[in-house]
């Protein structure tokens, strides 16, 4: 340990130079955290690692052979010795504050005043005690113990009885981090005790010259320590990055979100009030062509009215669906038959289906097909795809437009109901995405409609399907519900 080796005068700036910016950098990353948290033990840590880098400044300067052989700022032969034993009290003593403070009530622990205010006055109280203590070791050297017997040579009682009061500081920050530890900057931390424990140790108990193998030794792990909590700060910095980048993705995928959910609430209300309007308009226009008649057809008017009637009604309705379906509420639910359901669409759609000269053929069990749901959506879904077929039948020139709808039971387990027109079909690559939203095959369609229908469907525990034959025209939807028998109705 004692073995001399040459003396370089430069390792003593080179050395301390990278320790003095690893604890600034270090001591900023804390102020930094202190701002955002606002804790007071932060705040003492960080004056903690400020200390350590400023009066490694002194220290270099008045560091016998560094830029002159007796040093600079007037040093004695003791000068550096006690800036040496400084710079090691001082650290474990921010350190035990940090601890103390960290374990604190809320109070107590999170600084109440500004932040900015604070950290000026310690980086101005941490100054003045540099200040100080370098004043002391200078100029009142001769007030100080004697350390050094000469340049190189120290007395072995001495730096005993300096090194244990260090090692005493330090043993006690690195028992409370132990004893209380809770963060990985505490677990560095003790790291850096322990490294700091081993050069205070090898300069009490066995260094008694400058120059030798562990002297050398003791300055490397001097750097060594500074290193450690800087990584880590660094590391935590980039996860905290990282994780406020992802919060922001995150938050920014929800917004968007949260917006396409609206506009998709938006367009399926307009989608859905869409249709009732336009039967209420066919239906008008319809009872004003039979008023026109001489003399006017009364019963044709009738109906148109009444028709006009019911549409007026579902189109109260509709907001009450789609506020059931977006809710996903099961307000509503009830026995209902599907065979009545595809009757009362096709009374509602006569007039469009008329007018368009489409024929209707209708195969229905014969056994009432009982489903539990909400009669409102049911609905929408048969009229929504009713509707599909009328539209892609319009531009058929040839005639021979059909649609043909049936329900057929599944055993006793579920019933299908299907909806089956004699259209221009469906192309394979639009087949599979039929159900997407915003997806349609129509010019002016919202590409809503079936993902609607898709969305009650599924809601009510079954399954909406599409094909198409390219070899005939024409495309065939249906939806298989569970069904409800008549006796487990009864009961």
């Amino acid at each position: 340990m004692n073995t001399q080796l040459p003396s370089v005068s430069a390792s003593i700036p080179a050395l301390e130079t990278a320790i003095l910016i690893n604890d600034l950098v270090t001591s900023a990353l804390l102020y930094s955290q202190f701002l955002i948290v606002r804790r007071s033990a932060l705040l003492v840590l960080a004056s903690g690692y400020l200390f350590t880098a400023l009066i490694v400044i002194p220290h270099e300067l008045i560091f016998p052979g560094a830029f002159t052989p007796t040093g600079l700022l007037d040093a004695g032969l003791q000068s550096s010795a006690w800036l040496y034993t400084f710079w090691h009290a001082g650290f474990p003593l921010a350190v035990i504050g940090y601890v103390l403070l960290r374990d604190a009530d809320g109070e107590r622990n999170v600084f109440k005043g500004s932040p900015v205010a604070a950290i000026a006055l310690s980086v101005a109280t941490v100054v003045v005690i540099v200040g100080g203590l370098t004043w002391l070791a200078t100029e009142g050297d001769w007030l100080l113990p004697r350390i050094f017997l000469d340049r190189v040579h120290a007395d072995p009682s001495r730096i005993w009885q300096t090194g244990a009061f260090d090692l005493a500081l330090t043993a006690t920050a690195l028992a409370l981090l132990w004893f209380r530890r809770r963060s990985v900057l505490d677990l560095w931390l003790m790291v850096v005790c322990c490294t700091w424990l081993v050069e205070l140790t090898m300069t009490a108990m066995f260094l008694h010259t400058r120059y030798s193998v562990g002297w050398y030794a003791s300055r490397i792990y001097a750097l060594t320590a500074t290193v450690f909590v800087l990584i880590v700060l660094l590391s935590q910095t980039t996860a905290l990055y990282a994780r406020l980048l992802r919060s922001n993705t995150a938050l920014q995928r929800e917004r968007n979100n949260k917006l396409v959910n609206l506009e998709a609430m938006a367009a399926s209300i307009s989608h859905e009030v869409n249709q009732p309007l336009a039967a209420i308009s066919a239906n008008s226009g319809a009872a004003l062509r039979f008023l026109k008649h001489t003399p006017p057809n009364l019963e044709e008017v009738q109906l148109a009215l009444k028709a006009i009637a019911s549409d007026s009604h579902r189109t109260s309705q509709v907001f009450q669906n789609i506020r059931s379906l977006f809710g996903r509420s099961a307000q509503g639910q009830e026995l209902i038959d599907l065979n009545q359901i595809a009757l009362e669409v096709l009374r509602t759609s006569r007039g469009n289906l008329e007018e368009h000269g489409i024929a209707v053929r209708t195969e229905l069990t014969s056994e009432p097909p009982l489903v539990m749901g909400h009669r409102g959506q049911l609905q929408e879904v048969v009229l929504n795809l009713v509707q599909n077929a009328i539209e892609a039948m319009d531009g058929i020139k040839d005639g021979g437009k059909l649609l043909r709808i049936r329900t057929q039971s599944d055993g006793r387990d579920a019933i299908t109901v299907s909806v089956e027109d004699t259209g221009s079909g469906i192309t394979p690559e639009k087949l599979d995405g039929i159900f997407d939203a915003f997806v349609t095959t129509k010019p002016q369609g919202m590409g809503l409609g079936l993902a609607i229908c898709r969305m009650i469907i599924e809601q009510h525990n079954g399954k909406l399907s599409a094909s198409s034959d390219t070899k005939r025209r024409g495309a065939l939807f249906q939806f298989t519900l569970p069904i409800k028998s008549a006796a487990a109705s009864a009961s």
